[in-house]
């Protein structure tokens, strides 16, 4: 007989993934236990268990689930014109994408190395969607010093990554620069680097 999959199945996964995604990174992926994550969750661990076959697959879930949010967000941008402006949004996006979600993004930056490679290399493709989205996008703006200076794209786009992935280590909200603000600002620094880089 079929198992029937519960109306609150993806309810009930969601919120997994949220509680365990928060204790993972504040505990250290290696240390933490699923009894002690069942316990965080106020649920069993056979109920665990139930939705995820080890501790590996939940993490898996967590990272693939935020990635995947990530590209989703970046192609929901509408392209436009003016290809700084298209930067600009693609910037928004992604930093408006991380909200809430520094625990998902600090074990994807940290914990992704523990999984199987066949997951590692899952992971690997959604994270080189968004670098071809962002290089194709930082390529635009500078056409022609690009064309001719072909080795310098992909480490302009993983500076700006750079700026981007690490703003959760110092971020704090009420405090200082805004989201959006941070947003206009890593923005500025890599176009004015690039013009920086077309006058050498």
């Amino acid at each position: 007989m079929v198992r029937t999959i519960a109306k609150d199945h993806g309810e009930k996964r969601d919120a997994i993934l949220k509680t365990a995604a928060t204790f993972f990174a504040e505990n250290g992926f290696d240390r933490a236990s699923m009894s002690q994550l069942a316990s965080e969750c106020g649920i069993s661990k056979a109920l665990i268990y139930h939705y995820y076959a080890s501790k590996e697959v939940l993490l898996y879930d967590i990272i693939h689930t935020h990635l995947k949010d990530l590209v989703e967000a970046v192609e929901a941008v509408e392209p436009v014109d003016d290809p700084e402006q298209h930067l600009r949004n693609l910037v928004h996006a992604i930093l408006n994408q991380y909200r809430d979600a520094d625990a998902e993004h600090k074990l994807q930056l940290e914990a992704t190395k523990v999984l199987p490679k066949v997951d590692q290399d899952q992971l690997a493709d959604l994270q080189r969607q968004l670098v071809v989205t962002f290089s194709t996008v930082i390529k635009s703006v500078s056409p022609d010093y690009f064309e001719n200076r072909q080795e310098t794209l992909r480490p302009v786009t993983m500076s700006l990554f750079g700026m981007l992935n690490w703003f959760y280590m110092w971020y704090r909200r009420g405090k200082g620069m805004t989201r959006p603000q941070y947003a206009d600002l890593a923005t500025e620094l890599l176009l004015g680097g690039i013009k920086g880089l077309e006058e050498s």
